[in-house]
């Protein structure tokens, strides 16, 4: 389907207001991006935040208790902690449990981390390094357009997972699901959640604190509110939260605001939890609680 422009246009003047309302200081308590303002160094709100964004997994409250959890086992910050990681830290982990996270799936992403920061000298490190391989393989473009742009940052993220798992070859199999790729046809949410909150600059929420990527290349991270919002809006027809969907919204998003297409996650998704009342006008699927 392809909206017209004054619905898009229209959907825009709706959505903006509840961006501002919802993107204010008093979000970031009840957010799991509350761990990565705890702390006044950038290497330790990344490490926190990518943390906490793979553990964004389920209810809100459940959540935040167990990123606290993890954090607490640490005994110091993350990159001291990380950065220092030994057989002797093992056992601080024992007992740690999320969803389909182990203790021993832990081990291995701070393992993957810990040789991420020698080998690369900082957390942004990787990730810029990941992204100027993303620019060799789609290089700007005079007329660059939407689908250039997605199909870079989808690059970015492929080329993120092969080379964390590059350096932690000996992990189990089951670890690689925990550091989601496009290439297996995900939406990789958390990891646009952790890119969100560490790329946009100049947010109250969001801290900016690897701005090594434009705010521009940011896809959307498609939870079960921002998905059911989508749908209602004709933002996304796709029946699966799949790559294709996430790529289908963002495409209409960057319609709303080329520069900062994310920023709209805070609509979609503030709209779920608030339960914000909905013009008609803007229904185009009014079935989308069937999805």
């Amino acid at each position: 389907m392809n909206l017209p422009a004054d619905h898009i246009t229209g959907l825009k003047t709706f959505l903006d207001p509840i961006v501002h309302e919802i993107e204010e200081p008093g979000y970031i308590a009840t957010d799991p991006v509350a761990f990565m303002h705890r702390y006044d160094e950038n290497e330790d709100r990344n490490l926190a935040g990518f943390l906490s964004a793979l553990l964004a997994w389920g209810r809100r409250d459940i959540v935040m208790a167990k990123i606290a959890d993890l954090l607490e086992r640490f005994g110091t910050g993350p990159a001291d902690f990380i950065g220092n990681f030994s057989t002797v830290d093992i056992m601080r982990l024992d007992g740690f449990k999320h969803r389909t996270f182990t203790s021993d799936d832990i081990r291995w992403i701070l393992l993957g981390l810990s040789r991420a920061l020698r080998e690369y000298g900082s957390f942004e490190n990787i990730w810029a390094d990941c992204y100027r391989t993303a620019l060799r393989n789609h290089p700007p473009t005079v007329m660059q357009n939407g689908q250039e742009l997605t199909e870079r940052s989808e690059t970015l993220l492929s080329e993120f997972h092969n080379r964390f798992f590059d350096l932690i070859p000996e992990a189990p199999h089951r670890v690689c699901k925990h550091i989601s790729s496009p290439d297996k046809n995900s939406s990789c949410k958390r990891l646009w959640l952790f890119l969100r909150w560490a790329v946009r600059q100049g947010s109250c929420v969001d801290p900016g604190s690897m701005p090594f990527m434009p705010a521009s290349e940011l896809m959307i991270p498609l939870d079960v509110h921002v998905a059911r919002y989508s749908r209602l809006f004709g933002l996304l027809t796709r029946r699966s939260n799949d790559r294709k969907a996430v790529r289908e919204v963002t495409l209409y998003l960057q319609q709303m605001d080329s520069d900062d297409p994310a920023k709209y996650d805070y609509a979609l998704f503030g709209l779920g939890i608030r339960q914000l009342p909905v013009p008609d006008k803007f229904m185009i699927c009014k079935t989308f609680a069937e999805y």
